[in-house]
């Protein structure tokens, strides 16, 4: 079983209430989100975020193939972190930390996700060519617009 790792970190000249209060507000993911995903929230964002929420999204994340994507928020420490894990979605695992911690004059948020393609071997052919990729390409999406939100550190 590989799993596979994403490592991103982004500094915002932003005060860390400012970070925290627009990442955990799960309506604001929308907004992060390249438009070609097709992104919606279905439910589960009507009220702040807290450990055991659960939301349900229809994304497009490849191919045109719209896919129900069922997350739990399984850790929050106010201001400082949240997890998040797929339920049911498109991989075998889903284990999303969001890190926000105070620098000089804003922000570093930090992500680690760890993942697992489904489909044994044909997942791990397709890693390389079509799933890393596509997730690079939405966190460079992710950051160019959380710079045209709140300005370049």
């Amino acid at each position: 079983m590989k799993i596979y790792r994403l490592h991103k970190k982004q500094n915002l000249p932003i005060t860390k209430a400012q970070a925290w209060d627009f990442l955990s507000d799960p309506k604001n993911l929308k907004a992060i989100t390249p438009d070609y995903m097709s992104f919606d929230i279905l439910s589960g964002a009507d009220r702040p975020m807290f450990a055991g929420q659960i939301i349900q999204y229809i994304v497009t994340p490849v191919l045109g193939i719209k896919t129900k994507w069922v997350t739990e928020i399984t850790h929050i420490k106010e201001g400082e972190y949240f997890v998040d894990e797929q339920r049911f979605g498109p991989y075998a695992l889903w284990h999303h930390k969001h890190f926000i911690k105070e620098i000089d004059g804003g922000v570093e948020m930090e992500d680690i996700i760890d993942y697992k393609i489904p489909l044994g071997i044909l997942g791990q052919l397709a890693h390389p060519i079509l799933v890393k990729p596509k997730l690079e390409e939405i966190f460079k999406y992710r950051t160019e617009k959380l710079e045209q939100l709140f300005g370049k550190y």
